[in-house]
């Protein structure tokens, strides 16, 4: 055992490395197949759509906030920028209803 083990020990500072998984294995990976919404993910659909709707920049922020990112992370980019569009709408929002009010 003590041979077995002292050339384990050798083949590792050499640098060798073992095959963990089967090549033939070909399960495709989590983030190989593509984002909802056509292709560009939920975040920067409701970027998109939020022009139109601004509505879409809240959903998306809730879903920000919900931590959706973490399913698939490819989304958190889009998310954030609706929760910011949501934010910089509110800004705007309220500054005008200031103005209008006063």
């Amino acid at each position: 055992m003590d041979q077995r083990q002292a050339a384990e020990a050798t083949e590792r500072e050499k640098g060798k490395y073992t095959l963990i998984r089967d090549v033939e294995d070909s399960q495709l990976g989590m983030y190989d197949k593509p984002l909802p919404c056509f292709g560009c993910g939920i975040g920067w659909f409701s970027f998109l759509l939020g022009f139109l709707c601004p509505l879409m920049w809240y959903y998306a922020t809730v879903l920000y906030f919900g931590n959706y990112y973490r399913k698939d992370p490819r989304e958190r980019a889009g998310l954030a920028a609706s929760a910011i569009a949501a934010m910089g709408f509110s800004v705007v929002l309220f500054i005008v209803v200031l103005i209008l009010l006063f």
